[in-house]
């Protein structure tokens, strides 16, 4: 059964004779609830679990729970939060985390890969959708409101929208616009992001909580023309170390996962090849997004009294030590 409440008032899909929906009604466990929420607008071009851009239009927000038998579920499930999980490394983690027990909420810019997600997480996995673009406040604050409502409680944000921008673009022919986009998903975005999540795990008892960044091995070591890209993911490490520092005294833990050639959309044309220092195009090895997940995992298990500050995991044998 699919509840929707918006606009126009409920409406009901696929219900059975005698069940009359209401306006709050609790998700049933092993039913789904819809609801949306009034967001900002949007732009639908952009990568998965980001966008940005010009011109913007407006929608709505869509916020799917599953499997709740509450509407605050136990407070010891521990709740994550995974921006950018409609595809990539985002999926697997979210994966891995709902296999692991996790309640989690998915976020991503396209709400259909945010659904897929949460169909391949299964039919008892404790997951809500919200569509969300992380550049813009607004939708960024629906997204946190969204998850203190239906989990009550926030204990990790895997912060890992992303985009790479315009691939083999030379310094002086990138346009002002594909920088600030780069700069509004990759940074702008993890900012916002960081700074609700450590809002919600100051105020919340039992305080604390952990934040993981996806940086990359262009944190350390920059690829051709990359300089947007190069420059975000330098940024992110400081913002790491920051949130760090400032989240002492609050038991928020903050840590980054360097990740290198991870097999996802992303990456594809890593098969086909791609520029090297040397000015040549050269194929590179990937490795499973798998790999990348069971490190997040570990690193979120950990107690809030132990943290995993950085962490590199990339294909054994791509160019990285001694790249170029």
């Amino acid at each position: 059964m699919i509840i929707n409440s918006g606009r126009d008032g409920p409406g009901i899909a696929g219900t059975r004779a005698g069940i009359t929906p209401r306006k709050h009604e609790p998700a049933i466990r092993g039913h789904r609830l819809n609801r949306t929420v009034r967001a900002a607008p949007f732009d639908p071009a952009g990568t998965p679990g980001a966008g940005t851009g010009a011109p913007r239009r407006s929608r709505t927000l869509g916020v799917r729970c599953r499997t709740m038998s509450n509407k605050v579920l136990n407070s010891a499930t521990k709740t994550a939060v995974v921006t950018g999980a409609g595809s990539g490394i985002g999926r697997a983690v979210a994966l891995a985390l709902t296999g692991a027990g996790w309640s989690v909420a998915l976020a991503g810019r396209r709400p259909e890969p945010l659904t897929e997600t949460a169909a391949l997480a299964g039919e008892h996995a404790r997951v809500i959708t919200v569509p969300t673009d992380v550049s813009r406040p607004e939708e960024v604050d629906a997204l946190f409101s969204s998850v203190h409502e239906s989990f009550g409680r926030l204990d990790l944000l895997f912060n890992n929208a992303g985009t790479f921008g315009p691939g083999g673009v030379p310094v002086e022919d990138l346009g002002y616009e594909d920088w600030r986009t780069v700069v509004d998903v990759n940074l702008t975005g993890a900012f916002l992001c960081a700074q609700a999540a450590y809002r919600r795990m100051k105020e919340q008892d039992p305080q604390g909580g952990r934040i993981i960044n996806n940086g990359s091995v262009s944190a350390h070591t920059p690829r051709p023309h990359s300089v947007a890209y190069t420059a975000t993911k330098h940024a992110l490490t400081g913002l790491t170390k920051s949130l760090s520092l400032d989240g002492r005294p609050y038991r928020i833990a903050c840590g980054q996962i360097d990740i290198g050639n991870a097999a996802t959309e992303m990456t594809e044309r890593m098969r086909t090849g791609i520029l090297q220092a040397n000015g040549e195009l050269a194929v590179e090895p990937v490795m499973a997004a798998a790999d990348v997940a069971r490190t997040v995992v570990h690193m979120a298990e950990l107690p809030l009294e132990a943290n995993v500050q950085f962490a590199t995991v990339l294909a054994t044998a791509m160019p990285y030590v001694g790249r170029g």
